[in-house]
Formats: structure tokens, C-alpha cells, sequence
């Protein structure tokens, strides 16, 4: 009995093991399956919400804990699809259709998903299928119809494109791809069109959507960067050539082209920083460089051209005309014509400068700097019969303090009236009195910025109760000594020295 009676209890206590072990299998199983239950109904009620990210991340949960249910890799793939995301979407639902080949809605669903990637035998074929088991299937029937006229269109786009009519073949394959909006062949194929007829920015949308639809896509992001560049967004192909870089860091076009977008793009941003710190001759400098490292492309010459434009206003207006034009040949901006009319203006022109703002009013009838500047020019143009003190001191409209002053002295000390008798003393007294205020009103800051813009700070008719407006005072800045004067700032004439502070 001790044997027996010890054999039993060993029995007893493994058949008790056997029996806790599956319990807990059981409760485990349960678990799991009251688990990914729970993901399934999170996952379906986030997408009813539209929170497309959260419902993904649940059916990947409900999937990890069961592989084998076909109905998760539906809604998953119904997410996926919904996020444009369609090589994932695809594949679930060639999951799913191994899983369970009689689901006729996942057939369905795929038939449609082929015809928007363009793989349109596949797509016949599934659709067929599922018309044998539905036969009045809605979708399925509509889609089953189109794929024939698909196929000859997509033969009579490519037939248009590669014999050169590029206009007929981007018309047609705008039908196509609305119905297969997720086929990069068919985009890549209008790319080339969009490049042949220079509608480089519809390229460039495609080129965006291939290269979401194919992974790594080196060459993809390649030539959107070379676009980018072309139409003169260096800071754009920078960026695009960068990805480019970090998917293939050997990738030899994408490193030619990072070398020469990034000395350009550094060359632009500091042509502008230059201008942004009125460092006008540095601009001009640095933009001449852009122009030496790039000889072919216009829009990028154009960023070079804009700046020498701008700049050269404040340092070289004559030249400032060339460049401004040079920009206006590649690319008409309203903006342009109103620096050629500052151009104009700073050299005196004021007729041409008044036809340079008109030419940016009939581009812009609304560009307010053209209006500020057409007003400016005919002021200044009406004053130009009256007193110009930049012509009376002899230095132009963008000398500094310190050349005014200069002129000012020489000329004060020429046409001082006591070196002068008779006739000769009262033409000297009346120049000594235009060049006083002359002096004025180019060495004031408010002043200078009123005549500057067409008004005459020291003309009692446009300045009631201004300065100058009960008359100018030419010697209020002067003081007169008789006999010696100390000191050596003044001459002697006529019995009186004459000191200019």
C-alpha cells in the first residue's frame, strides 16, 4: 500500500499540474482574446472619429496578438488607405484575402485599390471574381467597365508624349490619373511632359507624389531638387538634396548637386543679409558671385540680378538701371520698375523715373509703393524748376554729411559777398544765400527727408509756420567780427572775419 499509496499521490498531484497548467492557458487565452478585442473596438471607434494615427496603432496591437484574424488586417488596411498610405494598404489585404479567399469585400476593395495604382490586369481579374459571386455589385461594375478605356488611354498618353505632343498627353493623362491617382509611372510619364513645355511647378507637384509613393527614391528627390534650383528656390533644393544625401550618402548627382546648391544658397543669404544691414557694396560683391558660379539657369540669375538691382540704387544708380532691366527680362515684378524709378530719381530724371512707377502701376494698379513713388517723382519733377539744393551744393541726391559739409564750404568761401563789389556782389549775395540754404537743409535730417520727397522744407508756400516758412536767415548759422578773429575756422574780408561753425 506504501508503494501504491505513493504512486497514487504522484499521480494525483501531476494530474492536478495538468489541470492548472490548462486553466491557466485557458485564463490566458481569454485574456488575450478579451485584449485584442478591446484594440479592435478602440481601433474602429478611432477611425469613426477620423483620428486615423491612434486607430492604426490599435489594429497593430490587435494584429501582434493574432495574426490570423483577417477581419484586423481589413481595418487596418482601411486605415492604411485613408492615410494615402497604399503599398501598406495592398498588402493587408493580400493578407486578408489569403486568409479567408471567399471575402468578396476585400476582393473588392483591392480591385479598386489596383485601378488607382494602375495595375490594372490584377484589378480586372479580382473584379471579375467578384462579380461571379455579386453580379449587381455597384463598385465592382463601374470599375469592371472603366479598365478597357483605361488601357487605351494610358497607350495613347504615352504615344502623345514620346512623339513630342506634349500638350495632348498632359490632357489625357489628367483624366487617367484622376482614376489612378497612385501610379508613379503615369506621373513620372506627365513629369516629363510638365519639363518639355516648362511648366516646371506642376513637375514639381508630381515629382512630390512619386517619390511619396516609392521608397527611397533617390533619383525621384534628385530631380526634385534640380527643379527647386531651376526655379530659383535654392533654400528648397538645399533642403531636397539633403534628404537625397541621407538616403544614399554615395549617391553621385545628389552630391554634385548639394556642392552647387549649397555655395549658391550660401551666397544668396548673405547678398541679403548685406542688403538687409544696407552693406550695399557688399551686395553688390557677393551677388556679382552668384552670377560667376551660375551661368545658365535664369531664375537663379534673376536672384542675382534682383539684389545688384537694389543695392546698386544707393551706390551706382546708372548700373542699378542695367541690372534692374536684366531682372525685368527673366521675370516682370512690379517691385523692379519701382527701383529703376529710385534709380532715376536718385540721377535727376524725374520724368523717367514718373513712367518707371506708372510701368508698376499697369502690372500692380494696387502695389502702393508705385503710388507713393509716382507722387514722389512728380513733386520732385515740379520742384526741379524751382530750387534744387543738391544741384546748388554740386553733389548728388545720395552724398553723405560729411561731402555736403565739404561742398558747402567751398562754395561759401567762393561766393562770400565781400570779394565781390557792384553787379558781381549782388549775384554773389544771392548765390551765398541758396548755397546757406542749401547747407540747411541737406545737413538736417527732417528737413533733407521732406525734400527728398518733393517738398521744400524752406518754401513759405508749402510750409505755413514751418522751418523757413517767415523766411530763411542764411547768416543765423554765421558769426562776423570786427577786426581779428581768433582762431583759424573763418577768413577775413571787408573789414570782417567770417567763421563758419
Amino acid at each position: 500500500m506504501t508503494i501504491y499509496g505513493s504512486l497514487y499521490r504522484t499521480v494525483y498531484s501531476l494530474w492536478v499540474f495538468l489541470i492548472t497548467l490548462d486553466l491557466n492557458i485557458m485564463e490566458c487565452d481569454c485574456t488575450n482574446v478579451a485584449e485584442i478585442d478591446r484594440h479592435l473596438e478602440m481601433g474602429v471607434q478611432m477611425l469613426a472619429r477620423g483620428q486615423l494615427h491612434d486607430a492604426l496603432s490599435h489594429f497593430h496591437a490587435a494584429i501582434d496578438g493574432d495574426p490570423n484574424n483577417f477581419l484586423s488586417y481589413y481595418r487596418r488596411a482601411t486605415v492604411y488607405l485613408a492615410l494615402g498610405r497604399s503599398r501598406s494598404g495592398l498588402q493587408d489585404l493580400d493578407e486578408v484575402i489569403r486568409l479567408k479567399p471567399d471575402f468578396t469585400s476585400a476582393r473588392a476593395q483591392r480591385g479598386s485599390v489596383l485601378v488607382k495604382t494602375g495595375r490594372l490586369e490584377e484589378a480586372h481579374i479580382d473584379l471579375e471574381n467578384v462579380l461571379r459571386r455579386e453580379p449587381h455589385h455597384e463598385e465592382a461594375n463601374r470599375l469592371y467597365t472603366m479598365i478597357e478605356p483605361l488601357k487605351r488611354e494610358v497607350l495613347e498618353s504615352y504615344s502623345n508624349v514620346r512623339s513630342g505632343r506634349y500638350q495632348q498627353g498632359i490632357l489625357i493623362l489628367k483624366n487617367i490619373i484622376e482614376r489612378c491617382p497612385w501610379d508613379p509611372a503615369l506621373r513620372e510619364l506627365r513629369v516629363e511632359a510638365y519639363k518639355a513645355v516648362g511648366d516646371l511647378m506642376n513637375a514639381i507637384t508630381d515629382l512630390r507624389v512619386i517619390t511619396k509613393l516609392t521608397q527611397d527614391n533617390t533619383n525621384g528627390i534628385q530631380q526634385l531638387a534640380s527643379l527647386y534650383y531651376q526655379i530659383g528656390d535654392v533654400e528648397q533644393a538645399l533642403s531636397e538634396i539633403r534628404e537625397c544625401l541621407k538616403l544614399d550618402p554615395d549617391h553621385k548627382e545628389c552630391f554634385q548637386t548639394y556642392k552647387k546648391v549649397k555655395k549658391v544658397n550660401k551666397l544668396n543669404t548673405d547678398a541679403q543679409e548685406h542688403m538687409n544691414n544696407k552693406e550695399y557694396e557688399e551686395c553688390v560683391t557677393v551677388a556679382r558671385k552668384i552670377l560667376r558660379e551660375e551661368k545658365e539657369k535664369e531664375e537663379v540669375q534673376y536672384l542675382a540680378y534682383d539684389k545688384l538691382c537694389q543695392c546698386s540704387v544707393h551706390t551706382d544708380p546708372p548700373q542699378a538701371l542695367n541690372y534692374c532691366q536684366m531682372a525685368l527680362n527673366i521675370k516682370e515684378e512690379p517691385r523692379l520698375y519701382c527701383e529703376m524709378g529710385d534709380a532715376h530719381i536718385a540721377d535727376e530724371m524725374f520724368d523717367e523715373a514718373v513712367n518707371d512707377y506708372q510701368k508698376a502701376l499697369n502690372v500692380d494698379e494696387n502695389l502702393q509703393r508705385a503710388k507713393e513713388g509716382l507722387e514722389r517723382a512728380q513733386k520732385l519733377k515740379k520742384q526741379a524748376s524751382k530750387r534744387d539744393y543738391y544741384k546748388i551744393l554740386g553733389v548728388k541726391r545720395n552724398a553723405n554729411k560729411k561731402e555736403i559739409s565739404k561742398a558747402y564750404r567751398a562754395l561759401a568761401q567762393k561766393w562770400h559777398p565781400d570779394h565781390y563789389s557792384g553787379e558781381e556782389k549782388k549775384k554773389a549775395e544771392k548765390m551765398f544765400i541758396d548755397i546757406a540754404a542749401a547747407k540747411e537743409v541737406l545737413t538736417d535730417e527732417e528737413m533733407r527727408a521732406k525734400f527728398d520727397n518733393g517738398e521744400d522744407p524752406l518754401d513759405p508756400e508749402q510750409q505755413q509756420g514751418g522751418p523757413g516758412g517767415h523766411g530763411f536767415n542764411p547768416f543765423q548759422h554765421f558769426h562776423f567780427h570786427h577786426g581779428g578773429f581768433p582762431g583759424g575756422g573763418g577768413f577775413q574780408g571787408g573789414g570782417f572775419k567770417f567763421h563758419f561753425n
